[in-house]
């Protein structure tokens, strides 16, 4: 996706690890990503959202979007020294018309084997 790099360290969504044990706390780290549906999405899109059902277009976005946000989150994490993120959360909201905003944020934290 756009160069950025898979993710390479753990991540949940609980402040637990299993098999883990916590040392630290880093911080907060974050992914942030704006995108555009592009013109093309954005007009067979709005064709499509005239119906009931899945908009494939938008989804396929979004989708692009929080893989993005969570890739550079990660490698937010691990410049502030850790080598996992727990508690990890999206957030999208509206910047702009056809702009969204996606955001993956956790704590970043230093783990070891259990």
């Amino acid at each position: 996706m756009e160069g950025s790099a898979p993710i390479t360290l753990p991540c949940s969504t609980t402040f637990d690890l299993p098999g883990y044990v916590l040392d630290r706390n880093v911080g907060i780290c974050w992914g942030l990503v704006v995108r555009s549906v592009g013109f093309a999405k954005g007009f067979t899109g709005g064709f499509r959202s005239l119906k009931a059902g899945e908009v494939p277009q938008y989804t396929e976005v979004v989708d692009s979007a929080r893989q993005t946000a969570m890739e550079r989150m990660a490698a937010h994490a691990q410049q502030l020294g850790a080598n996992a993120v727990l508690g990890v959360r999206f957030d999208s909201s509206d910047v702009a018309e056809n702009l969204a905003e996606v955001i993956a944020y956790g704590t970043a934290a230093v783990v070891h084997p259990a």
